[in-house]
């Protein structure tokens, strides 16, 4: 018959490898959301800058600084 202290070490074992399975997981969820972060943030860079041949839209109001588009409009269509 096994120890008390043999079965506790033994689950121990069991359970530090699930927790280090879990941790590398948990990394390459991480830098999947990282990668969708950066190429969101690309693509609303290039979705806000003018066109080649295109004037930039204007923005401004009468006696106001002009507003800069820092990004593009959720469910905006990507120019083709």
């Amino acid at each position: 018959m096994p120890s008390v202290m043999g079965l506790l070490e033994e689950r121990e074992r069991a359970a530090r490898q699930r927790v280090d399975a879990l941790q590398a997981e948990l990394r390459e969820a991480e830098a999947a959301c990282e990668r969708f972060v950066i190429a969101r943030e690309t693509v609303a860079e290039v979705l806000a800058e003018p066109r080649e041949g295109e004037k930039a839209p204007s923005t401004e109001v009468a006696d106001e600084r002009p507003a800069r588009v820092a990004a593009a409009a959720p469910g905006s269509v990507v120019p083709t």
